[in-house]
């Protein structure tokens, strides 16, 4: 017997962000629960908190790849910590995790996984950046990227 097994959705954005990111990573991690998706990132703070509580409140798997040596480094809404003490290396275990990244705010280290997705051939979504890296889809709200990724993942 086959089981169907999740869609894993990496959302990966900066460790600060302004209260409008974290509401929006926030709203994107509930929506994606709603929906039935999975979220993996990186499981510290910023955006990465702001859509594992999204998530989280609205009863979805949260997974957090940490780049450290100890889960309690998890932000609280982390059901799932994943321990790599692998630094910024971990950033390659998100996106080959995710069926599908999107990508809220950030600098360098988010730049950095939308390279690694785009040359493994995965689908990437923006909110809220300032990039124009070809091949990343720009999404106007979190409500327009659940809606894209519900006709690419179904």
């Amino acid at each position: 017997m086959k089981t169907e097994r999740l869609k894993i959705v990496g959302v990966i954005g900066g460790a600060s962000c302004s209260q409008k990111v974290y509401a929006i990573a926030r709203r994107l991690g509930e929506l994606l629960a709603e929906n039935n998706f999975a979220v993996v990132c990186g499981g510290l703070s910023g955006v990465m908190k702001g859509v594992c509580e999204g998530a989280y409140r609205a009863g979805g798997i949260t997974i957090g790849i940490l780049p450290g040596k100890f889960s309690d480094e998890a932000n609280a809404f982390v059901k799932i910590p994943i321990v790599t003490a692998m630094s910024h290396a971990r950033n390659a275990i998100i996106v080959r995790t995710a069926d599908v990244v999107v990508a809220v705010d950030g600098k360098y280290g988010t730049l950095s996984e939308i390279a690694l997705a785009l040359s493994i051939g995965k689908r990437v979504f923006s909110i809220e950046t300032t990039w124009n890296v070809k091949g990343v889809e720009k999404a106007e709200s979190p409500e327009s990227v659940v809606s894209k990724l519900k006709k690419i993942l179904r």
